[in-house]
C-alpha cells in the first residue's frame, strides 16, 4: 500500500483530464477522495481503482519508473610505485570480469605514469559496485 495523495490538478494531468471534470468526479462520488481543508486530496489506489488500471506517472514523477544510480568517480593516487599500481589495476580488472551476466554493467579504466609515480582510475557503475572498488583500492594500498 502507498500513501500517496494527489491534488486534483495531479489527477487531471495524469488522466489528461480538465480540472473541473476531476472535481465532478469527485463530488458525483464517482472518484473517492478526501477533503482537507478547502482542498481534495486523492489516494493512488483510489485513482486505480477509478481508471482500472495503474495509474499513470506523472511527467518526472519518479515513481513511474525503476529508479537508477550511477556513479562516476576518479581516483588519484600519488607516490604509488609500478608494482603496486599493477597490483591495483589487476585486482580491479578481475573483480570487473568476473561479474555475473544480468548484473549491472561495471566499467574500469586505469593509467599510471611511472615518471610522477602516480595512477589514476576512471569507475564508471553502481554504488555499490563502486564502493566495493573503493574498498578494494584501499585495501591494496594500505598493504
Amino acid at each position: 500500500m502507498t500513501d500517496r495523495l494527489y491534488s486534483v490538478e495531479q489527477v487531471a494531468e495524469r488522466l489528461g483530464l480538465h480540472v473541473r471534470t476531476v472535481r465532478n468526479y469527485v463530488r458525483d462520488g464517482r472518484l473517492a477522495a478526501v477533503r482537507i481543508g478547502k482542498q481534495y486530496r486523492i489516494a493512488h489506489e483510489d485513482l486505480e481503482a477509478f481508471t482500472g488500471r495503474p495509474a499513470p506517472a506523472a511527467p518526472g514523477d519518479p515513481a513511474g519508473g525503476p529508479r537508477h544510480s550511477e556513479v562516476s568517480s576518479i581516483v588519484e593516487i600519488e607516490a604509488v610505485d609500478a608494482r603496486t599500481a599493477d597490483r591495483v589495476a589487476t585486482l580491479l580488472t578481475a573483480s570487473v570480469a568476473h561479474r555475473g551476466h544480468g548484473e549491472r554493467p561495471l566499467r574500469i579504466e586505469t593509467a599510471y605514469d611511472p615518471e610522477r609515480a602516480r595512477m589514476k582510475v576512471i569507475i564508471l557503475g553502481g554504488l555499490a559496485d563502486t564502493a566495493r572498488l573503493f574498498d578494494y583500492i584501499e585495501g591494496v594500498l594500505d598493504s
